[in-house]
């Protein structure tokens, strides 16, 4: 199957699902996920931020809530409606396998529950896009369920799960330098922290830098 059918075929189920998403995750609590993004970008405020795979608009609300500005980004046509009208905000429709951003524009690139759904063979450049459009310095924000590296079908959605290592591994690559991780819900066991959440700075080499 190739990677746009992949794809797709996951946003087709968020298309179908959209209404019961956003009744089912306005409630979610990732205020610490929105910390870690924030606390780890080093530019003046307010920050440009990209939610990737925004969803129904929740943490793009958020974000301009809080004084920034905020664009999202998603490949469902009803989620691009929905987050615009909920959150106010500039909402791009985009898969996430064909990215098309401008460069050097973003302080932070925040993907909550969203880089899971790419298929790893299409991962290292979707990776590549993201720190292409971070400023250097910028920060990515990632919060995926982990794994044992397994990848596949979960009912009508595709996901991949990692751990740690492969994780890192695949940011590393990408050019990006680890921050932090932790582990979702905090304060549990760790068979009980089904979430792996990271925080990456965009560094670039100097020749990278002045091309």
């Amino acid at each position: 199957m190739k990677i746009e059918d992949i794809t797709q075929t996951t946003l087709r189920h968020y298309e179908r699902t959209a209404e019961q998403f956003f009744a089912g995750t306005i409630d979610h609590d990732v205020s610490q996920n929105i910390a870690a993004l924030l606390e780890a970008i080093e530019a003046p405020t307010p920050y440009r931020l990209l939610d990737l795979g925004c969803g129904p608009g929740r943490d793009l609300k958020t974000f301009k809530t809080m004084g920034h500005e905020p664009i999202g980004i998603d490949g469902s046509a009803k989620f691009v409606e929905m987050a615009r009208a909920y959150s106010g905000c500039e909402v791009w429709q985009q898969d996430f396998v064909e990215l098309d951003l401008p460069t050097a524009f973003f302080d932070g690139v925040y993907a909550n529950a969203s880089l899971f759904h790419v298929p790893s063979a299409a991962l290292p450049k979707v990776l590549r896009d993201l720190h292409a459009a971070l400023k250097t310095g910028g920060v990515l924000f990632s919060s995926n369920p982990r794994g044992d590296n397994s990848e596949g079908w979960n009912g009508p959605r595709y996901g991949s799960y990692y751990d740690y290592e492969t994780w890192l591994r695949y940011l590393t690559e990408a050019g990006f330098a680890e921050v932090q991780h932790y582990y979702r819900p905090s304060g549990l066991p760790r068979e009980q922290q089904p979430w792996l959440a990271s925080v990456w700075r965009c560094v670039r080499q100097r020749t990278e830098a002045s091309t």
